[in-house]
């Protein structure tokens, strides 16, 4: 519950997800072959998603790492990575020898372990839409905000 423990997080997941982006925005034609691998999107959209993704991942990252929307953007990333888990394991189930195309060209090949690491991502944008009160970017500066409980008793 941890303000500060949200703040280290949503600055890990948000330069994973920059890092990620970066290794696929110059070539998209290449992602478009590893969404291709998962047999999951339809043919006439992966060159959409090929190239809208990564935009999408890097743009959530410096959000996160910003204190931009964070509850959006964890949210937005979060629904990514439970995305991107469930095809894992649909292709583990599937036997499919594929690379997970995360990080582009040098990726990990789909198995029980890139779901974990997901689902531990995943758990990290969950604690940051529930946690963060900490923002860089506002009118005022430096803010960190607390729940303000109201109490109802006169």
């Amino acid at each position: 519950m941890s303000e500060y423990l949200s703040l280290a997080l949503r600055t890990y997941v948000g330069g994973i997800f920059i890092y990620a982006s970066l290794n696929k925005i110059p070539d998209p034609g290449v992602f478009a072959e590893n969404i291709a691998a998962y047999r999951i999107i339809p043919y006439q959209g992966l060159h959409l998603v090929a190239i809208i993704l990564p935009w999408i991942e890097l743009i959530g990252g410096f959000f996160l790492i910003l204190g931009l929307r964070t509850r959006a953007a964890a949210s937005i990333l979060g629904g990514l990575l439970f995305m991107f888990t469930l095809f894992v394991i649909i292709n583990i189930f599937r036997d499919s020898p594929i690379s997970c195309g995360c990080f582009g060209t040098v990726a990990e090949a789909v198995s029980w372990k890139k779901v974990t690491t997901n689902t531990i991502w995943l758990l990290m944008t969950i604690q940051v839409f529930l946690f963060d009160r900490i923002y860089f970017l506002r009118r005022r500066g430096f803010v960190f905000e607390k729940k303000v409980h109201k109490d109802f008793h006169n």
